[in-house]
C-alpha cells in the first residue's frame, strides 16, 4: 500500500509502573479496536526538518511533537498556546496583566515567564526558520500554517540560541502555483467573529505567491467594575452611571489582525528564493485579571495601611487591599487604572489596554550546488512596538500602576551548508548572527514602596554570533552515529534611565541608577552525541546526550544601584533514551522517551536580598534581584501515540511525568528564592491528553466527524519558591467539535464547544504578596461555543 505524506513537521519504580500500566492499557485498547476492523489503515507519514533536512518523524532521534494544519483545525486550535494541550512536558501559558502580551513557555521544566528583554526565553521560537527573540508577541495566531514542531530537550547544537529547554518551530504553507484558496467565517460566544483566508496563485511560470490573513474579534469575559458606582456609600468616586451596570471594561477581549505574503521563485534550476513578509496588529483591553489574595488592613510595613497617598478619600484604617478580593471563581475586578494626585505624587490615568504591532521580512536562498551540496541563506528583520498598562492591586486604591512600551528591532542571518559523502555520511556546517536592540520605556508609581513615581527608558543592546556543525554517520544499514557542536559568543548591555515624571532628576536613591550601564558577555560550547538503531521498518531506538544554555543578563528592576548587577547563563546537560514504533500494520504509532538532566545556575528572583545588595539601615530593605539560585536534577518520561482504524475512527493520546528536584541552593539565594526539593515554575508533575474522532460517511461523499479532546494538567507553581498562593490547581478540560464536509470537500460547517464543563482555572498567577501585598491571576476562558463556515476553492 502506498503511503501518503503529510509535511508536519530514570524515573522511580512507582512512576515507571504507572506509565507502563497506562501504555499497556492503551495498546490493549488499540488491539481491541483493531479486532473489529476488517482492514487497518496506515497512518500518514510525518515529515520534519529538525536536523536541517527532511526526515520521517519515526526516523528522527529527537522527542518531537509534530502537528499539521488538519489536526490544529480538528482540535479548534487557532493560537500557539493551545498547541500545548496535547504536547507532553510542554507549557505555553498566556501571561497576566503585569507581563503584557506574552507567554510563559517551559519545556521539561526549563524556560522563562518574564517578558522583560533583559531575560532570554529559554525555549527558542522559530517562524519559518527565523528566530523570534522575545516572549513578548509570542501569542501567535496559527495563520495558514503547514505544521508546528515542538522539539523537547536541549537543542543547543540544532536550534541553538536560547533553546536550552527545547524549541517551538512554526512553518507556513508555501505557494505552489496552483490556483487555490479558502475562506472561513466563525461566529460564537460574546460576539465572536473570526474571518480568515488564503489564496495561492502563479504570477509567472516560475514565480508563485500565497497571501493569507486573519481578523479576530470577541468581547472580554472578565468585568472591570466601578466600585464607587456599585457601592455609592463607600465614598469612592463614581465613574459610571448605574444604568451601565457599573462595568468600566471587559478584559480578555480579542481584537487581532494579521497578514502574511509569500513569494517563491523556482524555475526548476539549482537556485530558488523565498521572500516572506508579515504584519500583526493586536490591540485590546488589558489581559483578564482577578485579585486572588491581598494583605489585610495594616498588615504591611510600607503602603499596606491606607494613607493619604494610597486612599485619599478615606481616613486610615478604612479600606485595605483585602476588601477588594472577590470570591473564588469570579470573573471581575475593581481596577481603575488611575492614581490620584497626593502630595508630591502626580495623578496618572491610563486606558488599561495592551497592544502589539509587529512586522517582519525574511529571505531564504537555496542553492543546490550539486547532488551532494546544498547552501541555504536565511536573512530576516523583525520590528515591533508593544505596550501595556497594569493596575497591580486591581482595586480602587491608588496603590500601584505601571504604563510601559517595548519597541524592538532585530536582524538575523543564518547560513547552512548541507552535504553528504556517499550514502553513509550527512553533514551540516553553519553560522548564525543576531543584532538586537530594544527599549523599555515605562512609567511606574509604586506607592507600596518608598520610591517616588518615576519614568524610565532603558535601552538594551544584544548581539550573538555562533558557528555550528552536525553530522550523522550510518555505520551499518541499521546503526547511525550522531554528533554536533556549536560555539556561541554573545553580549548584552542594559542602560538604566530613571527620571522624574516631568523629566527632571528623581528625588530618591534610584537617582543613582540613572545612566548606569550593566554588561553581560559570555561564550559557550554546546555538544550533542547520540546513536540510533533501526531494528526493522517499524521500530527505531536511540540514545543521546546533549547540552544547551540560556544567556545571562542584567537585573532589570533594581530598587537601588547596588542591585543593578548581572546574572550568569543557565546550562543543562541532558541524557535521553527513546523509542519510535509503528505497530499493528502501521496503524498504531507509539513514541516514548525517558530523560535525565542536570540543570545548573537556575535564574530566579530573590525574596530577601543578601546584605551586600541592600543599603545600610534605616533605608527600607526592599529587594528586587535576579540571581543564579541553584541546581536541579530533572527526570521524566513521555509517551505519544496515535491510532487509525478502518471506518474513519482515530485516537491520539499523550502522557508525561516530570520529577524536577532542586538539589542545591546557592549561598546568595538562601532568602527564600528557592528551596531544596522544589520544582520549576509552570512544570506540572503529570500531564496527559486524549482525543478521538470518527468520520461517518453520509452518502454521496459527504462526511460527518465528531471529535472530543480531554487534557489534564497537574498542580503547578508559578514561582521558584513554590508557595501555595502562587499555585495553579490541577484541572481537566474537555473540548468537542462536530464537522460536516461536502461531497467534494470544498464546503465545511463545524460547531465547537471549548472548556465544555466550564472548568475555572488560571493560566498564570502573579505573586507580589511580599513586595506589594497582592496575588493576582489570569483566569482561562470559560465555556464557549462557535460555528465555522469554510469554503475551499
Amino acid at each position: 500500500m502506498s503511503r501518503s505524506r503529510l509535511r508536519v513537521g530514570v524515573v522511580d519504580r512507582s512512576v515507571a509502573a504507572k506509565v507502563t500500566l497506562a501504555l499497556g492499557v492503551g495498546v490493549l485498547a488499540s488491539v481491541a479496536v483493531s479486532a473489529f476492523a476488517a482492514e487497518d489503515l496506515e497512518l500518514a507519514e510525518v515529515v520534519v526538518t529538525a536536523q536541517f533536512r527532511e526526515q520521517n518523524l519515526q526516523q528522527t532521534p529527537i522527542a518531537i511533537t509534530a502537528v499539521n494544519a488538519e489536526m490544529m483545525e480538528a482540535r479548534s486550535q487557532t493560537s500557539l498556546n493551545e498547541i500545548a494541550a496535547q504536547a507532553p512536558s510542554v507549557t505555553l501559558s498566556p501571561q497576566g496583566g503585569p507581563y503584557g502580551p506574552s507567554m510563559a513557555i517551559y519545556l521539561r521544566g526549563v524556560g522563562q515567564a518574564d517578558f522583560n528583554p533583559a531575560f532570554e526565553p529559554g525555549v527558542g521560537i522559530y517562524v519559518d526558520d527565523v528566530y523570534f527573540p522575545t516572549l513578548t508577541g509570542s501569542i501567535m495566531d496559527l495563520l495558514d500554517l503547514d505544521r508546528v514542531e515542538i522539539l523537547r530537550g536541549p537543542q543547543g547544537t540544532l536550534a541553538g540560541r536560547n533553546s536550552i529547554g527545547g524549541a517551538v518551530k512554526l512553518y507556513s504553507r508555501m505557494p505552489n502555483g496552483e490556483t487555490s484558496g479558502n475562506l472561513s467565517v466563525t461566529s460564537g460566544t460574546r460576539h465572536r467573529i473570526d474571518v480568515r483566508g488564503s489564496a495561492d496563485f502563479a504570477l509567472t511560470d516560475s514565480l508563485f505567491a500565497r497571501i493569507s490573513g486573519v481578523s479576530k474579534n470577541q468581547d472580554g469575559y472578565v468585568s472591570r467594575l466601578d466600585y464607587g458606582c456599585l457601592y455609592p456609600a463607600s465614598g469612592f468616586p463614581r465613574s459610571l452611571s448605574y444604568n451601565t451596570n457599573c462595568v468600566l471594561a471587559r478584559e480578555g477581549e480579542v481584537n487581532y489582525d494579521a497578514i502574511r505574503a509569500i513569494l517563491r521563485w523556482d524555475n526548476g534550476g539549482p537556485v530558488n528564493f523565498t521572500l516572506i513578509g508579515d504584519y500583526t496588529d493586536d490591540d485590546r483591553i488589558s489581559t483578564p485579571s482577578v485579585l486572588i489574595a491581598a494583605k489585610p488592613l495594616g498588615a504591611g510595613p510600607a503602603g499596606y495601611t491606607p494613607s493619604a497617598d494610597v486612599d485619599p478619600w478615606h481616613t486610615p484604617a478604612t479600606y485595605g487591599l483585602s476588601d477588594f478580593v472577590p470570591p473564588p471563581g469570579s470573573y471581575y475586578n475593581y481596577g481603575t487604572y488611575t492614581m490620584v494626585a497626593s502630595g508630591s505624587r502626580p495623578s496618572r490615568t491610563t486606558a488599561g489596554r495592551s497592544f502589539f504591532r509587529s512586522w517582519g521580512a525574511s529571505g531564504k536562498l537555496e542553492w543546490k550546488i550539486n547532488d551532494a551540496l546544498l547552501l541555504e541563506s536565511i536573512t530576516a528583520y523583525r520590528d515591533y512596538q508593544s505596550g501595556f498598562q497594569n493596575d497591580n492591586d486591581l482595586s480602587p486604591l491608588s496603590q500601584s500602576i505601571g504604563d510601559g512600551t517595548q519597541p524592538l528591532h532585530a536582524l538575523t542571518q543564518e547560513l547552512r551548508l548541507n552535504g553528504s559523502i556517499g550514502s553513509s555520511i550527512e553533514w551540516t556546517l553553519g553560522g548564525f548572527y543576531l543584532n538586537q536592540r530594544s527599549w523599555y520605556p515605562s512609567y511606574q508609581d509604586l506607592r507600596y514602596s518608598t520610591l517616588p513615581a518615576f519614568q524610565q527608558n532603558d535601552p538594551i543592546d544584544a548581539d550573538a554570533k555562533a558557528v555550528f556543525a552536525h553530522v550523522s554517520f550510518a555505520v551499518t544499514d541499521q546503526m547511525t552515529l550522531i554528533g554536533g557542536l556549536r560555539y556561541t559568543d554573545e553580549s548584552k548591555d542594559y542602560e538604566f534611565s530613571r527620571r522624574a515624571p516631568d523629566g527632571g532628576v528623581v528625588a530618591n536613591s534610584i537617582a543613582l541608577l540613572d545612566g548606569k550601564v550593566g554588561h553581560y558577555s559570555g561564550s559557550k560550547v554546546d555538544w550533542r552525541a547520540g546513536v540510533q538503531y533501526q531494528w526493522n521498518d517499524a521500530v527505531m531506538t536511540y540514545a543521546q546526550a546533549a547540552t544547551g544554555f540560556k544567556g545571562g543578563g542584567v537585573n532589570p528592576r533594581p530598587f537601588y544601584d547596588i542591585q543593578a548587577v548581572g546574572f550568569d547563563p543557565e546550562s543543562q546537560t541532558s541524557f535521553e533514551v527513546g523509542a519510535k514504533t509503528e505497530l499493528l500494520d502501521r496503524s498504531l504509532r507509539l513514541n516514548s522517551a525517558v530523560f535525565y538532566s542536570n540543570f545548573k545556575d537556575i535564574q530566579g528572583g530573590a525574596v530577601t536580598c543578601p546584605p551586600q545588595y541592600l543599603p545600610a539601615p534605616p533605608a527600607p530593605q526592599i529587594c528586587s534581584l535576579i540571581l543564579n539560585v541553584g541546581t536541579a536534577h530533572v527526570k521524566g518520561v513521555e509517551v505519544e501515540s496515535s491510532y487509525q482504524a478502518r471506518g474513519g475512527f482515530s485516537v491520539d493520546a499523550a502522557v508525561s511525568y516530570i520529577d524536577f528536584n532542586v538539589v542545591k541552593v546557592s549561598a546568595l539565594a538562601q532568602g527564600g528564592a528557592i528551596a531544596k526539593g522544589s520544582t520549576a515554575p509552570y512544570t506540572p508533575a503529570w500531564k496527559w491528553s486524549l482525543g478521538a474522532q470518527y468520520r461517518w460517511q453520509l452518502g454521496n461523499g459527504q462526511t460527518l466527524t465528531p471529535r472530543v479532546d480531554v487534557a489534564y494538567v497537574d498542580k503547578q507553581f508559578t514561582n521558584t519558591n513554590n508557595l501555595e498562593r502562587s499555585a495553579i490547581d490541577s484541572h481537566r478540560v474537555a473540548n468537542a467539535r462536530l464537522t460536516w464536509r461536502s461531497t467534494d470537500n470544498n464546503l465545511e460547517v463545524a460547531g465547537e464547544v471549548t472548556n465544555m464543563f466550564n472548568k475555572y482555572y488560571y493560566n498564570t498567577v502573579y505573586d507580589a504578596y511580599d513586595r506589594a501585598g497582592v496575588v493576582s491571576g489570569s483566569p482561562a476562558h470559560p465555556r464557549e461555543w462557535a460555528i465555522t463556515l469554510k469554503k475551499r476553492f
